[in-house]
């Protein structure tokens, strides 16, 4: 049966209005509007023929069960100032699709189980970074692969390439799963503190599950579990002990905060701000710093960056296939997706691939 739901996620992922789909398919209109909406049950033929290569969709697509339709009051959109509607449907959208991907994903593979406990009842973010980063045995070392962390204890990480900076990084639980959406417009760095903020919210916050105590989802996207998240990223990128021992707290200039940054792998701007958070800087250094950043161009972009992580599951599993002969075009039309959108979710790092076999493989994340 005809998926009215398919037409509007396949619409709002092409950013699209119905009127913009109409005058590019030559399809009327209205005819457009009752599919998504009205008492239109099933496209003809040549209309369905006429939507599948305008959205660039397979027309096996639309027949497929409705979608899990994800709600702003269940992600962790710390940016929903910034975008409009088109912006934040596409993301939310994304995310259906990309929960098909590891609906399918587990179905061939067994995945590193979810290993994050549940810190909400634990008052202070820092608190709560310091004490997950005791119970991984992490000490105060530097994360290695912030990334390659995440997913060995259980974390399901997805790109999105949405090619804005309004879009950021989002999380939930769904079926007692964690979930990760980084946008990879950001540079390298944010993405990694993106990945600490996302993971803030999973613990602290718990987005997508009912709250069995502490604190309610109610207040998803409130002021303060934004302040909550960005101080417990902070703090389990930039562990206190360490940042302390490895910068001197009489010697702290612009140049020093750029060459030292690289240890974390954080912004010049994260540093800076952990730097005061740690009261290592007074107000009017704080305030000097980021005005002298600024003017380098930090607080936009990195002249001096580092190399993007990407996801350690995605790279095993389609390495597992191109050795099976399968290519792209295989797997997307194996999920039924535009091979465009797959590539988007999984780090662009699409490429041959080959035919699952029936008995599960396992993946070591290490």
């Amino acid at each position: 049966m005809f998926c009215r739901k398919r037409l509007t996620l396949a619409r709002e992922r092409r950013g699209l209005t119905g009127r913009q789909l109409s005058e590019l398919s030559g399809i009327n209109a209205v005819t457009i509007s009752r599919l998504e909406s009205g008492p239109t049950e099933s496209p003809s033929s040549d209309t369905l023929a006429r939507l599948a290569q305008t959205l660039n969709y397979p027309e096996a697509f639309f027949f497929k069960e409705a979608p899990e339709q994800l709600q702003t009051d269940i992600v962790s959109f710390r940016s929903m100032k910034k975008m409009n509607a088109a912006q934040r449907n596409a993301a939310l959208w994304a995310g259906s699709l990309g929960l098909e991907i590891y609906d399918w994903l587990e179905q061939e593979y067994y995945l590193p189980k979810p290993s994050l406990p549940d810190l909400r009842l634990i008052g202070d973010a820092e608190t709560a970074a310091s004490h997950l980063r005791q119970e991984w045995a992490l000490g105060d070392r530097p994360i290695g692969n912030v990334l390659r962390l995440l997913e060995s204890k259980g974390v399901r990480i997805l790109s999105l390439e949405e090619k804005n900076k309004s879009i950021d990084a989002f999380s939930f639980w769904r079926n007692e799963r964690p979930f990760i959406f980084l946008n990879t417009f950001k540079t390298p760095e944010r993405s990694i503190f993106d990945c600490g903020h996302e993971l803030g919210h999973l613990v602290l916050h718990k987005h997508g599950d009912l709250p069995k105590s502490g604190r309610s989802k109610s207040n998803n996207g409130s002021e303060s579990e934004e302040i909550d998240a960005d101080r417990f990223a902070s703090a389990f990128l930039m562990p206190e002990h360490d940042v302390k021992a490895v910068i001197p707290r009489n010697f702290i200039n612009a140049r020093r905060i750029i060459d030292a940054k690289k240890r974390w792998k954080v912004s010049a701007m994260a540093l800076t701000r952990r730097l005061h958070r740690l009261k290592m800087l007074s107000d009017w250094q704080y305030r000097t710093l980021c005005i002298d950043l600024s003017r380098s161009g930090y607080r936009t972009s990195e002249a001096e960056g580092i190399e993007r992580e990407t996801s350690v599951v995605w790279d095993k599993v389609l390495k597992d296939m191109w050795s099976r002969k399968m290519t792209k075009e295989d797997l997307a039309r194996h999920l039924n997706m535009p091979h465009d959108e797959v590539e988007k979710l999984v780090f662009g790092l699409v490429g041959k691939i080959a035919a699952p076999e029936k008995s599960k493989r396992h993946l070591t994340v290490v």
